[in-house]
């Protein structure tokens, strides 16, 4: 590559770099290895061909996505404790900084990091956290995207249930679930503020985005503003074990589906589908 690509493509890698290292963090839970993962990823970068790369960012996530479940897999091999490096960065960070990891990793993160296998937490981090299709976390673990998502919806119930389903977890969830679902429906704003972490993501399914939702949502703000005086035929239902919603047809059949994921006593990831087949794939129990 030429000195100008070289310079493009430093410029459009330092864009990406907030996400790769926080995608790393929230993997790993320690600064200093997310960094040594994120600079590894750039070095693969300069390595290949960036012509040939559609959607720099994506694949940018997937490649340290993979860096990171190489170094969980070699940690899992020396029989590592999980790091517990998540209340501040090492190496003298900005304090702020510190708070902030914290506020936003600190509980999903810690079990995360305890109860799940190294393809189960990448499944789950880069779906439930940053939106990445199954499509492209199976290319990642080497499985199909049916496989992926089992992995998500496996780690999602571990996420839940603190690594131990508790009659009293999962109804603290449900009642967290139902919570919103009456917040959305009340259009009560300050409701559904308090029930969202402030980084939520919400991700739809091409079948719900043409019915006027997002394929992909962030922030709080965002996310309430969504939900904000909807949910009115939404009922409570558990969703392959996970707390969540659907909303059926006059017939009974289910249309939609909602899945939640609490961690901490707030909603940190909500996924909507709509797709037949997808739908068909899911384990949806109504609690009466």
């Amino acid at each position: 590559m030429g000195d100008v690509n070289d310079e493009v493509l430093a410029e459009r890698f330092e864009a990406a770099r907030p996400r790769l290292r926080a995608v790393a963090q929230r993997m790993l839970g320690s600064a200093a290895e997310a960094d040594d993962a994120v600079q590894e990823a750039w070095l693969r970068l300069h390595r290949a061909d960036a012509g040939e790369v559609d959607n720099l960012a994506a694949w940018l996530t997937t490649v340290v996505g993979r860096i990171c479940l190489d170094m969980l897999r070699s940690r899992a091999g020396r029989r590592e404790e999980p790091l517990d490096a998540v209340d501040a960065p090492t190496g003298g960070g900005d304090p702020e900084e510190a708070a902030v990891l914290a506020d936003s990793v600190g509980v999903a993160l810690l079990v995360v990091l305890e109860t799940l296998t190294p393809t189960e937490r990448l499944a789950f981090v880069l779906h439930d956290m940053f939106a990445v299709s199954f499509e492209d976390i199976a290319v990642v673990v080497g499985r199909s995207p049916a496989a992926a998502r089992q992995l998500a919806s496996r780690a999602r119930r571990r996420v839940q249930s603190g690594g131990s389903a508790s009659a009293a977890d999962v109804r603290r969830q449900r009642e967290i679930v139902a919570a919103f679902l009456t917040a959305s429906r009340t259009g009560d704003m300050t409701g559904l503020l308090t029930l969202l972490d402030p980084d939520v993501v919400m991700r739809a399914d091409e079948t719900a985005a043409r019915m006027g939702g997002s394929g992909q949502s962030r922030g709080a703000e965002v996310v309430a503003e969504f939900f904000h005086g909807r949910a009115q035929g939404a009922e409570p239902a558990d969703i392959d074990g996970a707390a969540g919603a659907v909303v059926r047809s006059p017939d009974g059949l289910a249309r939609l589906a909602l899945s939640f994921t609490v961690a901490g006593g707030r909603i940190i990831a909500i996924e909507v589908v709509a797709g037949a087949r997808e739908l068909a794939g899911l384990d949806i129990t109504p609690l009466v």
